[in-house]
């Protein structure tokens, strides 16, 4: 058992093998429900276990070096049967990679049984084993910006479906009609760790009636409600998601009359309209931008009294990318596993906003308390992300590790809420095989094979195959929020604590 640090209050346990990261999940899972483990997230991958939130993480570090891995629990077998059509567009890249017929691929395909090894990536997406290592195949060298819902993919050792459409590089084997994540369902998802599944081939071929509510009038480049996320789902692939920039939405509820949870609403670089059916108290923090109420320049930054049916107009950013509205009561959408966050990433939560939407209002929770003075940082004209190295830095020539740390990088118009994407010099590898999937922080620099840095935001995934370099100081993140396309960047390293 190998324990690496990751970042200030995390660690990394390697074993070696899928089987041994069960045995020690279910471990530190039982620690932690009598009370003697504190961790916020165990999230088991390929060959680790991620824990996360740790408040003695050098102490715990030393217990775990020492033990003893237990035996891994006796699971009761359950198999899940999932229609597939073999009409992936990979499966012909496959078959050649394979040295077989197309036909031959869904026939070994299809008679496999599959076995759960462990989720992350997206909710509801299960690494699925049992292929023998002679079909193992790799990630795609382009990885595609939208794979769709339902693709059967393979990558690795690894078979997988993807829940809903995301960004991925694995290759596209086949399609299923079978829903993988559902909120609304118990389980929400239809696969978890130890579940034995099978792949059974087929042939292919209303608004708001209520005054407690804003509606939308011009819903912006992209406009999504936002609170503080849904931590502690990780081990299921649910990303964290909440406001990029927390201490402008705080402040926006805290202008507005709310208690930090309360969701707002968070804009991208043109803002948005708004139209209440009440009179309402309404805030507009992050990036600078000019606020009208009907066609009158009216504060930012500032609490506001908007009478029912004035249009609040957020206009652009002038600098910065992020604007924040709360509004007092809060937006009172439905929560999902607590949170009312749109996470761009797994589809959870209310999608971003259109033109015409309604979005109910929550009830006051109290007295407003008037803020006087509300300073708020100007966005940065150089992003500097101070960096705490691992816990893959020896994946990279020292070389690169110092270009890394000492040579600048600029903010990429690639960038969303997944991750801040960079353009620089890239970093050389010493090690060019494939990482195993293991658990990511939020900070975690990842280096995909265009060996850039990635920067991962609120949305990420809560495994990755890329090596992490390093892992961003959570204090600097919410800067990379406000950072426009074309921001220097620099990385610092600071000693581990």
């Amino acid at each position: 058992m190998k324990v690496l640090p990751v970042g200030v209050d995390a660690l990394l346990v390697e074993v070696s093998s899928d089987d041994e990261a069960q045995a020690l999940h279910a471990e530190l899972l039982r620690r932690r429900a009598e009370g003697s483990l504190a961790a916020r997230e165990i999230v088991p991958a390929a060959r680790t276990v991620l824990l996360d939130g740790l408040d003695a993480p050098a102490r715990l570090a030393a217990e775990l070096t020492a033990a003893e891995l237990p035996p891994a629990p006796p699971r009761a077998r359950e198999v899940v049967e999932i229609p597939v059509r073999y009409d992936g567009p990979d499966l012909a890249d496959v078959a050649a990679h394979w040295g077989v017929p197309t036909g031959e691929v869904a026939r070994i395909h299809a008679e496999t049984e599959f076995r759960v090894a462990f989720c992350g990536f997206a909710p509801g997406f299960g690494y699925l084993t049992g292929l023998p290592s002679r079909y193992d195949v790799p990630r795609r060298a382009t990885p595609r910006t939208a794979v769709p819902a339902g693709s059967v993919a393979l990558a690795g050792p690894y078979t997988g479906v993807y829940p809903r459409s995301s960004p991925g590089g694995w290759q596209l084997i086949g399609t299923t009609d079978a829903l993988l994540w559902d909120h609304a369902r118990v389980p929400a998802a239809l696969l978890s760790p130890g579940m034995c599944v099978r792949f059974v081939p087929v042939l292919a071929g209303e608004a708001l009636m209520t005054d407690h509510a804003l509606a939308v009038v011009r819903a912006g480049a992209l406009t999504t409600v936002q609170d503080l996320g849904r931590p502690g789902h990780a081990h299921l692939g649910v990303p964290r998601s909440g406001a990029l920039d927390r201490p402008a939405a705080d402040l926006a509820n805290r202008l507005a009359g709310n208690p930090p949870e309360a969701a707002v609403l968070e804009t991208t670089l043109n803002g948005c309209a708004v139209r209440p059916r009440s009179t309402v108290v309404v805030a507009v923090t992050g990036a600078p931008c000019r606020v009208t109420v009907d066609g009158r320049a009216v504060p930012w930054g500032a609490p506001l009294r908007l009478p029912a049916g004035a249009l609040l107009d957020v206009g652009p950013a002038v600098s910065g990318v992020r604007s924040y509205v709360g509004v007092c009561g809060g937006i009172a959408v439905e929560p999902v596993l607590g949170s009312r966050s749109t996470d761009l990433l797994s589809g959870l939560g209310p999608a971003p906003l259109t033109d015409g939407t309604v979005l109910p209002l929550g009830r006051p929770t109290g007295v407003r308390v008037r803020v006087d003075v509300a300073p708020q940082p100007a966005p940065p004209a150089e992003l500097v992300l101070r960096v705490t190295l691992g816990p893959r830095d020896d994946w990279f020539t020292p070389g690169a590790v110092g270009t890394f740390v000492s040579r600048p990088y600029r903010v990429s118009p690639a960038s969303n809420r997944i991750g801040l994407r960079t353009e620089g010099p890239a970093l050389e590898r010493t090690r060019q095989g494939e990482l195993h999937s293991e658990g990511m922080v939020l900070g975690a620099v990842q280096v995909p094979p265009d060996g850039r840095p990635l920067v991962f935001l609120a949305d990420h995934p809560t495994t990755g195959g890329y090596p992490v370099i390093a892992v961003v100081h959570a204090a600097d993140l919410p800067a990379a929020a406000q950072a426009v396309p074309g921001t220097p960047v620099r990385f610092v390293a600071v000693r581990r604590r």
